[in-house]
């Protein structure tokens, strides 16, 4: 016999005498089965993240800027970005910054003023302290992209005024035409693309909580 719920086999106790076999021909009584034992899900690794290489660090911070630049980005604030980009929590405080970029902290204040006018950071004050930390927005380049769908909308309603003050007859007028048409397209796809892309990181989110 099987004690449940442990499943340790019992103690015979004093005086109990032992069950007869059953004979042949006939159903043996039915002993209780023991309860199902469900392993339990392997625990995800939870071992902290390796320190990361200083130097590589280094490289991708200012290798990023240089791409943001070239992008059209201010150099400073490019740099904090890419900082924050690469950072654990990806927040950091300006002295932390500063240390990391080797900036003084007023080359620090300007980039921040620049990153939170464009909405690409937020500032949040520490629990009981004055410092304040700089942290990067969930999802900053769907928030980025969305924006400019206002600013093609922005466009286009100015480049029909154009038409209209032209004609549509005109070589300006088509030209304008066709630049209208451009952008409208433009938006009309990338909100479509940044609906799939909800749907895509959504779906990977939930394959890595399941793994």
């Amino acid at each position: 016999m099987i004690d449940e719920p442990t499943g340790w086999p019992q103690q015979s106790q004093p005086g109990m005498q032992p069950e007869p076999e059953a004979k042949p021909g006939t159903r043996a009584q039915a002993q209780p089965q023991p309860p199902v034992q469900r392993q339990p899900p392997p625990l995800r690794r939870t071992d902290p993240a390796p320190d990361p290489d200083p130097e590589g660090l280094s490289r991708f911070v200012e290798r990023f800027a240089s791409e943001l630049v070239e992008a059209g980005v201010p150099r400073m604030p490019a740099r904090v970005f890419a900082a924050l980009m690469a950072s654990e929590k990806g927040q950091l405080t300006a002295a932390e910054l500063g240390e990391q970029l080797q900036v003084s902290p007023a080359a620090i204040s300007g980039a921040i003023r620049y990153l939170t006018q464009v909405s690409l950071i937020s500032r949040e004050r520490e629990p009981g302290s004055r410092r304040e930390r700089y942290r990067l927005h969930d999802d900053q380049w769907y928030l980025s992209f969305s924006r400019r769908n206002e600013v093609l909308l922005r466009w286009e309603n100015t480049l029909r005024t154009g038409v209209e003050a032209v004609g549509t007859e005109s070589a300006a007028g088509r030209r304008l035409e066709e630049t209208l048409d451009f952008f409208a397209f433009l938006r009309r796809e990338m909100a479509s693309m940044l609906d799939r892309w909800i749907e895509h990181r959504d779906q990977r989110r939930r394959e890595g909580g399941a793994g």
